[in-house]
C-alpha cells in the first residue's frame, strides 16, 4: 500500500474521520495550501473539517511523515551492517511511535564507550555466547582462561584496553557483554515499558518535608503511572527542577526480572547464578534508569502536549473577545512607588494624551490624582476605564470606582488581563509605534486599546505572554509557539482584517501573508494612499497569484470599489455571490442599502440550498457561507462572544461571605477547573468538581476565557486571600 495511504487510514482512525477526507486535505496541505485557507474555502474538498481538526490533522501527518523517515534511515543503518532480517524488518513496520522505533535500532546503534564495548574489544564476544548458550559442559574457569591473554603476548607495546589479565577478568567482561544485550532487547523493553504504565506508581517525596511551599501536596504522594493527570506532572517535574521534591517510579522489580530470567535461563546450570547476577545488574545499571527516563520524558511530552492544547483551547476566545467600538478609553497601569501610568485614545485607538498619577502607596497623592484624572475624563468625554490586573491592581480599582461617584459624566470601568504588556512596552514593535513615548507608558497604551480591540493588540505580543493556561514556561517552548501562531492565525482569519489600518503584526497572521509581505503592503499604503479592491494587493511587492490566493478571502475594504470586499467571500466566488443577488432581483451595490439589505437578507433565508447550488454549479457548503455573508456584509464574529464587564463599583475581599451569589469573568481554564474573576483582589477557583451538577471530564467542555459566569462563594481563606466557587446551582 502506498504510504500516504496508510498515513491516510491511520489519521482518519485517530481524528474519527474518512479516509477520502484525509487524502484529499494531504493533497491541499501538500499544495501549499494555508490551515485558514483550506477551513475557510475547500470545505467541500475536505467534507467540512474544522481548522482545529486540520491543525491536528497537519501536525500527525508530519509526525508520521517523519517516523517513516526514521524506518528507513534505521533499516539502511541496519541493513548495511549485514544485520537486516525479516524480523526486524516486520518490526519495524508494526512500530507506532519514534520511540519503539529506537527501541529495535538500540542493539545496531553504533555506541560510545561502554563496558560491553571494551569487552567485546578484548575478544570476549563468544565467552559471552557459550555463557548464554548454557551448553558447554567444561567448567566456565577453563572455558575462560582460553580468553586471558598469555603473559607472554604482553609487552609494553600491548595496549591495555587489549589485555583480559585474569580469569575473573574475563567472565566479568562477558558479563558485560550479556548485560547489555539484554538491556538493547527491544521486546524485553516494550514488556518492561507496558507493566511498568500498567501496575507503577509515580512517587514524590519533599526534600525538607518541614519547609511551606507551592509543592505541600506533593510531599508524600503516589499516583498510579497511567492515571496522573498532565498537571500534576508538570507541577511534579517544576518542584523537582526546583530541588523541593525528589521523584522515583515505583516498580515491581522482582516480578519484572523474573520475567527476563525466564526467557534467558534455561535449567538449573553452572551459567544460572551468573545470568542471575548479571540480570541483575543489567537491570539496575542500565534497563530500569533507562526506562524510568524514557517514561518520565513521555509522561512529560503528553503533558506538555496536554498543557499547550489547554492554553490555545484558552488563548482563542482571548483573543476573539469582543471590541469595545465607539468608546474613548483611559488606560490605567497600576503601580506602587512609580505612580500609575495614564493614556487616554479616542475611539479609533489614537493616543489623546499620557501622564502619571500617584494615588498609591508610598505617595498616597488621592486628591491630586482625583483631579488630574477628572480633568481628562472631561476633556476628551472618556467613556471606560481600562485597568491592568497586574501589582496595585485592586488599590487602583477601589480608587477609581471612588472617583467615579464623584463625577456627573457615566463611566464605568473594566479590569483587563496586563499579561505581556511590558514584553510589547520594550519591543522594537512598541518603539517603531510610539517613538517619542516613554516605555512605562507605553503599557498604559497596551492597556486601552485591548479593552478597545483585543485581537488587534494581542497580536503584537508574543503568543505565549498572552498569560493564559498552565505551566506555559515548563513546555517545550517550540511546539508552544508552533501551536500559539496556529491560534492567533485562525482567530485572525475568522475574524478577517481591514487591509487599510491593520498594522504589520495584524497582516503577519493572515494566511498567505507572511512578516516581509506584511511590511510590503503597509508601504505600498503609505506610498499610494488606502487600497480600493482586493486585487490592489497583487500590486504589492512580492505577493503573487499564489499569496494571493491565500490571503484575498481575509482581507476587508471597507468603502472600497466592491461591496463584496466587506466580507468573507472569496474572489474566485464572486460570479456565484452575483449570480444569487440577481436571483433574488437585486445587485452587489444593494449591500451597502441598509433598507435594501433587511430585504435581501429575508429572501436569502428562502433560498432552497440543494436546489440552487445544482443550479449554480457551487458546492452546497459554499453557497451556505456566500448566503451568510451576504446576509450580514462588515460582520465580525465577535460581536457574538460574552461582552466585558463593565463596572461603576468595586467589591473588597473583606465584603464576600459564603453563599453570596456573583457574577464574574473566566480568566483561565486549566485541566483541574476555571479561574473566575469576581472583582476581588485574586481570581477565585471553581474546582473541576463544582462546574457542574454532572460529572466533568474536561473543564473546557464546560467554560471557555472569556465567558460571563454565575458563581456561588463555597469557601473563604482569609489569611492566603483565596476563594473558592461553584457553578452549581448558582
Amino acid at each position: 500500500m502506498e504510504e500516504n495511504q496508510k498515513i491516510a487510514m491511520q489519521i482518519a482512525e485517530e481524528l474519527n474521520v474518512k479516509v477520502i477526507q484525509v487524502v484529499k486535505t494531504i493533497e491541499l496541505i501538500d499544495g501549499g495550501n494555508t490551515i485558514p485557507f483550506i477551513a475557510r474555502y475547500r470545505k467541500e474538498v475536505t467534507g467540512g473539517l474544522s481548522d482545529e481538526t486540520l491543525r491536528e490533522l497537519g501536525e500527525r501527518l508530519t509526525y508520521l511523515r517523519n517516523l517513516q523517515e526514521r524506518k528507513e534511515e534505521v533499516k539502511t543503518s541496519i541493513e548495511n551492517q549485514g544485520k537486516l532480517t525479516d524480523e526486524i524488518v516486520k518490526s519495524l513496520e508494526e512500530a507506532k511511535t519514534l520511540a519503539e522505533v529506537e527501541d529495535i535500532y538500540r542493539p545496531y546503534k553504533q555506541k560510545k564507550k561502554t563496558r560491553a564495548t571494551v569487552a567485546k574489544a578484548k575478544g570476549l564476544e563468544p565467552l559471552a555466547n557459550i555463557i548464554l548458550e548454557q551448553k558447554d559442559e567444561r567448567n566456565i574457569e577453563e572455558i575462560a582462561k582460553e580468553y586471558v591473554t598469555p603473559k607472554e603476548k604482553i609487552d609494553e607495546n600491548t595496549p591495555k584496553e587489549q589485555i583480559v589479565e585474569s580469569i575473573e577478568d574475563a567472565i566479568q567482561g562477558a558479563k558485560d557483554i550479556i548485560a547489555e544485550m539484554i538491556s538493547d532487547n527491544p521486546e524485553y523493553r516494550k514488556y518492561i515499558k507496558k507493566k511498568c504504565y500498567l501496575n507503577g506508581f509515580i512517587v514524590s517525596k519533599g526534600v525538607n518535608p518541614e519547609e511551606k511551599t507551592a509543592y505541600d501536596m506533593y510531599y508524600e504522594f503516589q499516583e498510579k503511572i497511567n492515571r496522573i493527570p498532565s498537571h500534576r506532572i508538570l507541577a511534579i517535574n517544576r518542584g523537582e527542577k526546583e530541588e523541593v521534591l525528589k521523584v522515583k517510579l515505583d516498580k515491581n522489580e522482582d516480578y519484572l526480572m523474573d520475567y527476563i530470567k525466564r526467557d534467558i535461563i534455561k535449567g538449573n546450570t553452572q551459567f544460572t547464578e551468573i545470568l542471575e547476577d548479571t540480570i541483575k545488574d543489567s537491570w539496575k545499571r542500565l534497563i530500569e534508569p533507562s526506562i524510568d527516563r524514557e517514561i518520565r520524558s513521555d509522561l512529560t511530552e503528553k503533558a506538555e502536549e496536554q498543557a499547550i492544547k489547554v492554553f490555545g483551547k484558552n488563548a482563542k476566545p482571548l483573543l476573539l473577545a469582543p471590541p469595545l467600538k465607539g468608546y474613548t478609553v483611559m488606560g490605567f497601569d497600576p503601580a506602587y512607588r512609580t505612580g500609575c501610568k495614564i493614556a487616554v485614545i479616542d475611539e479609533m485607538g489614537k493616543l489623546l494624551e499620557t501622564t502619571t498619577v500617584y494615588p498609591t502607596e508610598p505617595q498616597n497623592d488621592v486628591e491630586g490624582a482625583k483631579k488630574a484624572l477628572k480633568a481628562l475624563i472631561s476633556k476628551y468625554k472618556v467613556n471606560v476605564i481600562a485597568i491592568g490586573n497586574g501589582t496595585a491592581s485592586r488599590e487602583s480599582e477601589s480608587f477609581v470606582s471612588e472617583m467615579i461617584k464623584e463625577i456627573k459624566e457615566e463611566v464605568h470601568y473594566a479590569i483587563v488581563s496586563e499579561a505581556g504588556a511590558s514584553v510589547y512596552s520594550a519591543s522594537k514593535l512598541a518603539t517603531e509605534e510610539y517613538p517619542d513615548i516613554n516605555v512605562s507608558l507605553r503599557g498604559a497604551i497596551s492597556i486601552a486599546r485591548r479593552l478597545q480591540d483585543p485581537l488587534a493588540e494581542l497580536v503584537k505580543i508574543d503568543p505565549k505572554a498572552i498569560g493564559v493556561g498552565q505551566y506555559q514556561h515548563d513546555v517545550n517552548q517550540t511546539k508552544l509557539t508552533e501551536s500559539l501562531t496556529g491560534v492567533v492565525e485562525d482567530a485572525v482569519n475568522e475574524v478577517g482584517v481591514d487591509v487599510n489600518t491593520a498594522t504589520p503584526s495584524l497582516l503577519s497572521y493572515v494566511a498567505g501573508i507572511n512578516k516581509t509581505i506584511a511590511n510590503n503592503i503597509v508601504k505600498y499604503r503609505d506610498e499610494n494612499g488606502k487600497m480600493q479592491e482586493r486585487k490592489e494587493l497583487l500590486k504589492v511587492a512580492k505577493l503573487g497569484k499564489v499569496a494571493f490566493e491565500q490571503c484575498a478571502g481575509f482581507i476587508r475594504i471597507p468603502g472600497g470599489k466592491n461591496p463584496l470586499e466587506i466580507t468573507a467571500v472569496h474572489p474566485e466566488s464572486y460570479d456565484i455571490a452575483e449570480k444569487l443577488l440577481q436571483r433574488i432581483g437585486y445587485k452587489k451595490e444593494d449591500l451597502t442599502d441598509k433598507e435594501k439589505l433587511k430585504e435581501i437578507k429575508l429572501k436569502l433565508a428562502e433560498i432552497k440550498i440543494k436546489e440552487t447550488a445544482g443550479e449554480l454549479e457551487v458546492g452546497e457548503m459554499t453557497l451556505k457561507d456566500i448566503i451568510e455573508e451576504l446576509s450580514k456584509p462588515g460582520r465580525d464574529p465577535r460581536d457574538e462572544m460574552p461582552k466585558q464587564i463593565l463596572r461603576a463599583d468595586v467589591l473588597k475581599f473583606e465584603d464576600l461571605v459564603e453563599g453570596m451569589t456573583l457574577k464574574g469573568t473566566v480568566r483561565n481554564v486549566t485541566d483541574f477547573g476555571a479561574f473566575v474573576d469576581i472583582g476581588v483582589k485574586h481570581d477565585g477557583l471553581v474546582h473541576i468538581s463544582n462546574l457542574s451538577n454532572n460529572f466533568v471530564k474536561n473543564p473546557s467542555d464546560i467554560v471557555s476565557v472569556g465567558d460571563i459566569v454565575k458563581v456561588k462563594v463555597i469557601g473563604i481563606d482569609k489569611e492566603r486571600q483565596k476563594v473558592q466557587l461553584s457553578m452549581k446551582d448558582a
